[in-house]
C-alpha cells in the first residue's frame, strides 16, 4: 500500500509540476538551503511549494520525515534533498532489517529521480530536555542506515547524518577555544564523529543566536547579529563579533579534541522567528538574515574554519502545530507566512539587493468570513472556559506580551482566539458557537495591525485537469490544504 501511495504521489507531483510556467521555474541556484517542516494543521500543496522554491532559486531542502506526498513533489525537480527519520523511529532503526526496508522504501525506490544527498537520522536526539531518551538508540540507528545505504549501492552519494543541537558541546569559560563535547556524552560523541569521518559524512549542527538571546537576560543583544560591532577576544588574538561564529568555532574545537579536526560541518538550522516574543519580529529577523546571507556570500567562514559554509535556513513556513513548550515563538520561524507569502524583503544571494521573494502560487482561500465574539450574548459566564479551549486547540501565540497582536482590547482578544480555532477547523459553522458566545461575520476582523487570518480552499477540490482518477483520488483523500 505504501508503495502505491508513493507511486500516486510521484505521478500527481510530476503532472502538477508539468503545468508550471517557465517564469515560475526561473531562478538560479543559491548557496543556502531551507527547512521544510510539516507541523502545520493545513500544509501547503507540495507541488506549489516546489514551484515557489524553483522560482526563488532555492536548490536545497531539508525535511524532517520521508512523507511521499512532499517528497514526490521534489522528484525530477533538481532540488537537493535531505530526508529525515523522526526520533520516534530510532529504536526501530536499531534493527538492520528495518533500516534496510526504510532505505528500500524511501531511497532506492525513487532511483535517480530524487536528488537525495543526506538521510537525517533523528533530530536533535541528545537534547538535555529529552533526558537521555535517545542516547542508546541514535548511534546504532545511524550505523544501520549507513550500512543499508552502502549495501543498496548508494552509500557513495547518500550519507547518513544526525542533526544535533548546539547543546551537545560546551565551553567552560565561554571561549570557543575551550570547546569540547558535553561530559555526559563525550565518549558517545567521539565515537559518532569518528564514524561520520570514516564514512565521508558531515557533522550537522543547529545554531540559533535568537535562543542565546532568549535564554539569558544577560546575553549581549548586539552579539546575536552580524553587524553589532561587539568584539569578544579569544586565545591567539582571535576575536569574535557575533555569537554564530563563536558557536560554530566552539564545535570546531570540540571536533579537534575528538580527533577529527577536518570533519565537514553543515549548519542544519539557522533562523530568527517573527512573532511570539518581544525579540521575535520582522525587523530583527530581517537584520539577522541580511547579516547571515551577506556573510555566506563572501565565503569568509569563521576565524578557526575560514571558507565556504553550507547553511539551511529555518524555516520555510510558520507551523501552527509545533509545541510551544520552548516558547510561543516556536510557531513563527517561517520566512513565509502561513499562506505562502514572503514576510519581508530578502536577497538569498547575500548581495544586499533585497526584494520580496516569489510567493507560493495557486493559493485559493475559503470565503472571507471570520468568527468573532458576540458581545450581545446573554450568558457570558462560560467565556473563560471557551477562550481556554479555543487557545488550547487553536493558536493564540500572537496575543502574548511583545507579540504582533498584543494590546488588543478584551473583545478583540476573545475574537482572535475564537477565529483561530474556527479557521483551523476549516470554517465549520459548528466551530463558531462557543456556547452561543460567537458569531460569523463577513466584516474583516483584523484590527490594530493584528491579522485575523482566513483559511484556504482544500486541495481536494483543486486536482489538476488531466490527472488520472487514481491520482486525483489520492490527492483528495490525502490532504487538507491550509495556506
Amino acid at each position: 500500500m505504501a508503495r502505491l501511495l508513493r507511486l500516486l504521489a510521484v505521478v500527481a507531483a510530476a503532472l502538477l509540476l508539468a503545468a508550471a510556467s517557465p517564469a515560475a521555474m526561473a531562478g538560479g541556484p543559491v548557496e543556502v538551503g531551507v527547512n521544510w517542516g510539516s507541523q502545520l494543521s493545513h500544509p501547503l500543496l507540495p507541488s506549489s511549494v516546489v514551484k515557489m522554491l524553483k522560482a526563488n532559486g532555492i536548490s536545497r531542502v531539508k525535511m524532517f520525515d520521508a512523507d511521499p506526498w512532499p517528497v514526490g513533489a521534489l522528484v525530477d525537480s533538481g532540488i537537493e534533498v535531505m530526508l529525515g527519520i523522526p526520533n520516534d523511529m530510532l529504536e526501530t532503526m536499531n534493527s538492520y532489517g528495518n533500516a534496510k526496508d526504510w532505505v528500500s522504501e524511501n531511497v532506492t525506490s525513487y532511483g535517480d529521480k530524487l536528488k537525495l544527498k543526506y538521510v537525517a537520522v533523528g533530530n536533535e536526539p541528545f537534547l538535555k530536555a529529552y533526558n537521555g531518551s535517545f542516547m542508546k538508540t541514535t548511534f546504532p540507528a545511524l550505523k544501520n542506515v549507513q550500512k543499508a545505504l552502502d549495501e543498496a549501492g548508494v552509500g557513495d552519494k547518500v550519507k547518513a547524518v544526525v542533526p544535533l543541537n548546539a547543546d551537545v558541546y560546551v565551553s567552560p569559560d565561554d571561549k570557543p577555544s575551550s570547546g569540547a563535547f558535553r561530559p555526559d556524552i563525550n565518549d558517545l560523541m567521539t565515537d559518532m564523529v569518528k564514524f561520520l569521518h570514516d564514512h565521508g559524512a558531515p557533522f550537522v549542527v543547529n545554531i540559533y543566536p535568537f535562543l542565546s538571546l532568549y535564554q539569558s537576560d544577560d546575553f549581549p543583544f548586539e552579539f546575536a547579529f552580524f553587524d553589532g560591532g561587539r568584539n569578544i577576544q579569544d586565545k591567539g588574538g582571535i576575536s569574535y563579533t557575533n555569537v554564530f561564529d563563536a558557536n560554530y568555532d566552539t564545535l570546531v574545537n570540540a571536533l579537534k579534541k575528538a580527533g577529527v579536526p577536518n570533519l565537514k560541518v553543515i549548519v542544519g538550522e539557522a533562523g530568527w522567528p517573527t512573532d511570539g516574543n518581544k525579540n521575535a519580529n520582522l525587523k530583527l529577523a530581517r537584520r539577522f538574515y541580511d547579516g547571515l546571507l551577506e556573510k555566506l556570500s563572501k565565503d569568509e567562514g569563521t576565524p578557526v574554519r575560514p571558507g565556504k559554509m553550507e547553511v539551511y535556513l529555518f524555516g520555510l513556513f510558520d507551523e501552527d502545530m509545533k509545541s510551544i513548550a520552548p516558547g510561543n515563538f516556536e510557531r513563527h520561524w517561517g520566512i513565509f507566512t502561513y499562506d505562502g507569502k514572503p514576510k519581508f524583503p530578502m536577497d538569498l544571494t547575500g548581495k544586499g539587493h533585497d526584494k520580496m521573494l516569489s510567493p507560493v502560487p495557486d493559493v485559493e482561500y475559503l470565503p472571507h468570513q471570520w468568527c468573532v465574539f458576540d458581545d450581545g450574548a446573554n450568558d457570558k459566564s462560560k467565556l473563560p472556559g471557551n477562550i481556554q479551549y479555543a487557545c488550547a486547540s487553536g493558536d493564540c501565540t500572537a496575543l502574548g506580551y511583545g507579540c504582533s497582536c498584543n494590546g488588543l482590547d478584551e473583545k478583540s482578544n476573545i475574537s482572535y482566539a475564537f477565529n483561530m480555532y474556527f479557521q483551523m477547523q476549516d470554517q465549520d459553522v459548528r466551530a463558531c458557537d462557543f456556547d452561543g458566545l460567537a458569531k460569523i461575520t463577513d466584516k474583516n476582523a483584523s484590527t490594530r495591525g493584528c491579522l485575523f487570518p482566513v483559511q484556504v480552499l482544500s486541495a481536494s477540490g483543486r486536482a489538476a485537469p488531466g490527472l488520472g482518477w487514481a491520482a486525483a483520488a489520492f490527492l483528495a483523500a490525502a490532504v487538507m490544504v491550509f495556506v
